[in-house]
């Protein structure tokens, strides 16, 4: 999963209609985590989808995936599943804008301490295909 450099992360409303973006991801140990950037976004940080979501129902799943048009031997993907919870500061807050920002280059002029990042706690893994891939 570390050689993706992007995933989807699912989360469901208490209604459980899903709802699916495209996420920057770091994991260590058992955890993942996800920034909520400043990259434009409909509307104040703290009111997305995604979060609203998490509060209400912290079940979430991300998925990496390769895909090669040319040669379907060489495709795979690998999901992680868990609760999720928002981190708004504090240690943990501080490792994961760290991690991040070792990963991407984009997120090291980001004021990422400022804003909220998602944890996921892996419980569950699964894959399928040619995980050299992903």
């Amino acid at each position: 999963m570390d050689r993706q450099r992007v995933a989807r992360l699912a989360t469901a409303d208490p209604s459980a209609a899903p709802h699916v973006v495209p996420v920057c991801y770091a994991i260590t140990g058992d955890s993942a985590y996800i920034a909520i950037d400043e990259k434009p976004k409909q509307g104040p940080a703290q009111e997305l989808k995604r979060l609203r979501n998490i509060a209400a129902n912290p079940q979430v799943a991300i998925v990496a995936d390769h895909y090669d048009d040319e040669n379907w031997s060489q495709l795979g993907w690998v999901m992680v599943r868990g609760p999720a919870e928002i981190l708004e500061e504090g240690p943990e807050h501080y490792l994961a804008v760290v991690l991040l920002r070792e990963r991407y280059a984009q997120y090291r002029d980001m004021n990422l301490a400022a804003r909220p990042v998602i944890a996921i706690r892996i419980r569950n893994v699964s894959s399928w295909g040619n995980l050299n891939s992903t």
